[in-house]
């Protein structure tokens, strides 16, 4: 009777370690996802929605969106992981000159050089906006003509982020695309410039409504993709920068061995090619490429947050969303306003083949009363 008591004894003790077992996992899990779950839920109550944009606008109009653009997407990066930089630029490209309209991807007119022919444009990957139209033309062949080309370069900004290893997270949707382009001289307004110190950068985003938080938490989109010497080079030659470690300086004078090198380097030397809070320890021990990006670290206004980043991952994560989301809603057009382009690259007016098309849609009283 006492053995029998006693395995009974060990049996249940035996279950309850079990027990125990699984529910501190399953605690543990809890808390680890937490910060994540969080995120979304954090970004949707703490940033103001711009009228007209939803978080669910193409719900019934074209259901299978997101998972169009993340699925090619995946296709891309799978080939070229490089290519989720250059999408997430254009986004930052697009946004920060006359807001999220996708006049970044219009081509020239007889009216003057479109923004890709301002000086900080030049350097956008050419692939980049073949991307862009390619998955406009898989989401038509889906859904119709209903989603925006400034929407699929929000969405594909999203997607270089998450499929790099950054947060996942909703965006609103229900922009229109833009009937004009910046002038050059605009383009060179709005975008700060790789030797701009923190002072600069802070004043020109403060005009676009963000602080200091959004200006450290944007600055680390520079955590993946590459550069070219030209934009860091005066910090190299005729003499160093003394913000710059040496050996990180060294090592950029045999990649870039004079001012006017045309070679390119990694913006993040620990982890290139990863979403992560890597820029940020880059920046701790001296080594940011741009010094629009060592000066966060040497100014006292900004220095605190790039400790907290370089830090906490999840911290970096959450503030980046509410950033991007905050960014992605600047002066975007919505209901009436803009159009919905047949080309990402060609305002509707513009494009023969579009208005051809519409034609040969109309009844013949209707073709004839537009022409």
């Amino acid at each position: 009777m006492q053995r029998q008591g006693r395995k009974r004894n060990t049996k249940n003790l035996s279950m309850a370690k079990v027990t125990n077992f699984f529910v501190a996992l399953l605690l543990i899990s809890s808390l680890l996802l937490a910060p994540y779950l969080s995120i979304s839920e954090a970004a949707d109550n703490s940033v103001p929605i711009v009228s007209g944009l939803s978080w669910t606008f193409y719900k019934t109009s074209c259901t299978k969106l997101e998972s169009i653009i993340r699925t090619q997407l995946k296709k891309v990066f799978d080939n070229d992981i490089g290519q989720a930089a250059g999408l997430l630029r254009l986004h930052f490209h697009d946004c920060f000159v006359q807001g999220c309209d996708g006049s970044v991807l219009l081509d020239g007119s007889a009216s003057g050089p479109g923004e890709q022919q301002a000086p900080p444009n030049l350097s956008l990957r050419a692939k980049a906006f073949e991307i862009i139209n390619d998955l406009r033309n898989r989401v038509e062949k889906a859904c119709g003509r209903v989603v925006s080309c400034s929407d699929i370069v929000a969405l594909a900004a999203r997607d270089s982020v998450y499929l790099s290893g950054g947060p996942d997270y909703g965006i609103p949707l229900g922009r229109r695309d833009g009937l004009t382009f910046a002038t050059v001289n605009a383009t060179l307004q709005n975008l700060p410039p790789p030797f701009a110190n923190a002072t600069t950068i802070l004043s020109m985003l403060t005009t676009k409504n963000f602080d200091p938080t959004d200006v450290v938490a944007l600055s680390g989109g520079h955590t993946v993709g590459i550069s070219h010497c030209t934009s860091f080079t005066t910090r190299l030659y005729p003499t160093q920068d003394p913000t710059m470690d040496k050996t990180f300086a060294n090592n950029l004078k045999v990649i870039c061995p004079t001012v006017n090198s045309t070679n390119t380097t990694v913006m993040d030397i620990r982890s290139p090619n990863k979403f992560d809070n890597k820029y940020y320890v880059d920046l701790m021990n001296r080594q940011g490429l741009f010094t629009s990006d060592q000066d966060l670290y040497t100014d006292s206004r900004t220095r605190g947050i790039v400790t907290s980043f370089a830090i906490n991952e999840t911290l970096f994560f959450e503030k980046f969303v509410v950033s991007m989301i905050k960014m992605g809603q600047l002066s975007v057009l919505t209901g009436n306003n803009g159009e919905i382009r047949a080309n990402c690259s060609v305002r509707n007016a513009d494009n023969k083949s579009y208005l051809a098309s519409v034609v040969e849609e109309l009844p013949v009283e209707e073709a004839w009363s537009d022409l």
